[in-house]
């Protein structure tokens, strides 16, 4: 489909290959060495990160296959004819050479491009677009959210002949970053969503950041905006003046008359009618929303489909029929021990690789199942496209594929190599036989193109759940974890602490993630925790801190690695290790520098010291302490006092046992406020789960209920237990399904604690029960399984533990175990 080879690639960028024995076609770019799929086409770019010498990747890539890399030029002579049969070539900087050639591959296509962008809204603004467009075009679009420096110049490469219309997103973070994506993405139709606050940080203002945002529009015919904002409107007409004068400028107003005019918005129960005037022509259209976000999005979607000149008939009609954007992946608990991962709202070849690489990440259970539809509007030949999923399915070794579908059923041949597949026309047909497929102990991957809906199997495959739910959004948690590495000095390894159930937040759901995401170590609390986690599959080092006899079994037999912190318990385990015959077994020493938990004190160095020298059966892995209060400022002299003391006393057992190991000491708040304690190690806790006041960091977890039962009390009765709610007033109260035995606390009864019901905090009235709580709702309009949000993004955990006088992580580790977890990747 790209027909470039891997010399027309250096011809791109304007150099020669190096070694080159052969010159293949070049099918996929790859900056990620997890998500590999087709080696054969693969061309490897390594970009480094901040953290990341993307170079030590090759040697593995090059094992499973890949034979083309573009490096920098640090990459030594030797180190490229290590690897005979790969061709190589050298540029100053990986990631401008990546968006070199996707610029070059988007100007091979001459149909039209829109770009997007904005604060918000991008992905939604495209989604609908593509749905509204799909059955004129065959669209070429962003994979669900990629359009970052990296992500832009992927989406872009899978433009090819068969397209008619191109639909990619773009945001930025910093200045100057825009200029790179105009040049990939060159928009003929121009769109820009919202201005607003989101993605700020790196920007003086929003002045700046609307302007650097119009540089995605240098070369566009028309762009799409509401002009009723002001700032935004003087900024197109200055960006217009400056750098386009022939940019055709197509606003949407509800004042002023000029594009598009809304004379009218009418919201009703489930629905929203817009009233619009169009060059002096009246119509409306009504869209199945009512919040003012998706108001926004599907008039401007309006404009695109105006200045395409789709009549105003068609519009109505099309626009009607929108659906919610599913912007995430799903994972759930399933029947009969199962994990289900639904993807059900599309099925293409871009979003088929970003699900499959998911599913790689869960390493719950060793069976890996994927139900796949067929796949619509590929721009392949049927035979070409079956032929290349099954070779993508080869590689990821799964335990059987399920296909429904018409046309994946009449290509079932291509999927010969593996083993365990079986094929259906539809999903009606599946859903007949599924109880002779025996579904057990595996995790489930739900692909499918939405005509097919897949919703259906999910109903059926998903675990019936408490309507008591904590969400983990992961891609929040792999963002804080990004910007906690991003303060990392060079070299510095990073263990995260999975204890607790990872914070209450799930144990290898989470350890899955931080596998994923290459972190160096694990720690848990106890050994079975540890057992738990690989039998799930996880690989990484784990250290167990608190480190029992009734565990060494464990320890030992499924190679987690202990602290030792006593005398007592090194010697215990010392001899546990004589009688099985195992000497330099991994171990890690917990100093006491003041915390006066668990440790050795500086008393204990000497003979500490003396025992180590004499036990082969132990190899110190790490010395490590704890840090007391590293994140108040007024203990700053206490804290130093640690990191001095600890130095010295790791320094002593170094000098006398003869060899080096870790040294760590600096947990979540001293990485950043006391940067000089990072030593070889830092112990990464709450701060991954976005809590830490020093940081902008990401919400992961939110706790949602529902209503079950809204109530008229009068004034002067009682609400609850004891009869401690008194209503001072004729009131509304809704009881809503959580209690302590979920782990929200009593002390947050009768007005100390507040939910969030549409948007609006209401107080808790009365004692907090078992199993269920009572909000006073009264002035808020509220049904029967309406939701509510008990904590996350808008009611933070850390103002839910202060009003229950407590601390954000005794919260969030006293959620019970009957809390269903949904985990989500956007």
């Amino acid at each position: 489909m790209h027909s470039l080879r891997f010399s027309d690639i250096a011809g791109i960028l304007e150099t020669k290959p190096l070694q080159l024995q052969t010159d293949p076609v070049i099918e996929s770019l790859l900056t990620d060495s997890r998500k590999l799929l087709l080696p054969a086409g693969t061309l490897f770019f390594a970009i480094n990160g901040p953290q990341k010498n993307a170079a030590a990747f090759i040697p593995s890539l090059y094992d499973k296959g890949v034979r083309c890399f573009i490096t920098g030029n640090d990459l030594a002579e030797n180190k490229i004819k290590d690897l005979p049969e790969a061709g190589f070539i050298r540029v100053a900087d990986p990631l401008a050479a990546l968006q070199q050639i996707a610029a070059y591959h988007r100007h091979r296509f001459h149909y039209p491009v829109m770009g997007i962008t904005g604060s918000n809204g991008k992905t939604i603004v495209k989604e609908w677009l593509y749905q509204l467009l799909n059955n004129d075009y065959n669209i070429i679009r962003s994979p669900k959210s990629y359009n970052s420096q990296v992500g832009v110049p992927l989406s872009v490469w899978n433009m090819n002949d068969s397209h008619a219309l191109g639909i990619f997103e773009a945001g930025i973070s910093l200045p100057g970053e825009m200029q790179h994506l105009q040049r990939i993405i060159d928009p003929d139709i121009g769109i820009f969503t919202y201005t607003g606050d989101a993605h700020s940080e790196g920007f003086e203002n929003l002045q700046q950041k609307i302007n650097e945002k119009l540089q995605l529009f240098t070369n566009s015919k028309v762009l799409i905006y509401c002009a009723d904002d002001e700032l935004l409107e003087e900024s197109v007409n200055a960006f217009k003046n400056a750098a386009n004068n022939e940019l055709l400028l197509f606003g949407w107003s509800k004042k002023m008359a000029g594009g598009l005019f809304i004379n009218k918005i009418e919201k009703q129960e489930d629905a929203t009618t817009i009233h619009c005037t169009y060059r002096e022509t009246g119509f409306n259209f009504i869209i199945p929303f009512t919040d003012d976000a998706s108001i926004h999005n599907a008039i401007t979607c309006c404009c695109v489909l105006l200045y395409l000149n789709i009549p105003v008939s068609a519009i109505a009609a099309h626009i009607y029929q929108l659906r919610p954007v599913e912007m995430r992946l799903e994972l759930k608990e399933g029947i009969n021990n199962c994990s289900i991962i639904n993807d059900s709202y599309s099925a293409d070849m871009n979003s088929l690789s970003i699900a499959l690489d998911f599913l790689a990440q869960q390493q719950q259970h060793q069976k890996r199942t994927l139900i796949l539809s067929d796949v619509l509007q590929s721009g392949y030949e049927p035979g070409d496209l079956y032929k290349n999923i099954a070779a993508i399915l080869s590689e990821k070794k799964l335990f059987r594929f399920i296909g429904i579908g018409p046309q994946v059923s009449a290509h079932a041949s291509a999927f010969d190599n593996i083993s365990n597949r079986i094929f259906f026309d539809s999903t009606d047909a599946f859903l007949k036989h599924m109880a002779s497929l025996h579904f057990q102990d595996e995790t489930i991957l739900l692909k499918g193109a939405r005509i097919f809906r897949f919703e259906k199997i999910s109903h059926v495959l998903e675990q019936k759940m408490h309507e008591t739910v904590l969400e983990i959004n992961l891609n929040a948690l792999r963002d804080n974890l990004k910007q906690y590495r991003q303060l990392l000095h060079k070299d510095v390894k990073l263990m995260a602490m999975v204890k607790a159930f990872s914070y209450g937040s799930g144990s290898y759901e989470i350890a899955s993630l931080l596998q994923h995401a290459a972190v160096d170590y694990l720690a848990v609390a106890y050994a079975d925790e540890g057992v738990a986690l690989r039998k799930t599959g996880i690989r990484l080092p784990i250290m167990v801190m608190n480190t029992e006899e009734a565990g060494f079994g464990n320890i030992t037999a499924f190679q987690l690695e202990p602290e030792l912190y006593s005398f007592n318990i090194s010697r215990s385990f010392d001899n546990y290790l004589q009688q099985h015959h195992i000497s330099n077994y991994p171990v890690h020493i917990k100093l006491d520098t003041g915390m006066h938990r668990l440790g050795f004190l500086e008393a204990d160095v000497d003979e500490l010291c003396t025992f180590l020298e004499r036990s082969p059966q132990l190899k110190i892995i790490s010395v490590f302490s704890h840090l007391a209060a590293s994140d108040e400022k007024a203990q700053d002299d206490f804290t130093n006092g640690q990191a001095t003391l600890f130095a010295s006393m790791a320094a002593t057992i170094e000098r006398r046992i003869g060899y080096s190991f870790l040294k760590h000491i600096a947990n979540t708040s001293a990485i950043h406020r006391h940067p000089h304690m990072q030593l070889d190690m830092v112990r990464l806790g709450i701060g991954l789960y976005g809590v830490d006041a020093n940081l902008r960091l990401q919400n992961v977890t939110t706790l949602k209920t529902t209503i079950s039962q809204v109530k008229a009390v009068k004034k002067g009765e009682t609400v609850g237990y004891s009869r401690k709610g008194v209503v001072d007033k004729d009131s509304v109260i809704a009881v809503v399904r959580i209690g302590y035995a979920d782990g929200y606390p009593r002390l947050l009864g009768n007005g100390s604690g507040k939910m969030l019901l549409h948007d609006e905090l209401v107080p808790v009235i009365g004692n907090v029960c078992m199993d269920m709580t009572m909000l006073d709702i009264t002035g808020i309009e509220a049904a029967e399984g309406d939701e509510v949000t008990v904590f996350g993004e808008k009611l933070p955990v850390s103002k839910v533990a202060a009003w229950a006088q407590t601390i954000p992580y005794e919260i969030l580790t006293n959620i019970s175990q009957r809390v269903k977890r949904v985990y989500y990747e956007e």
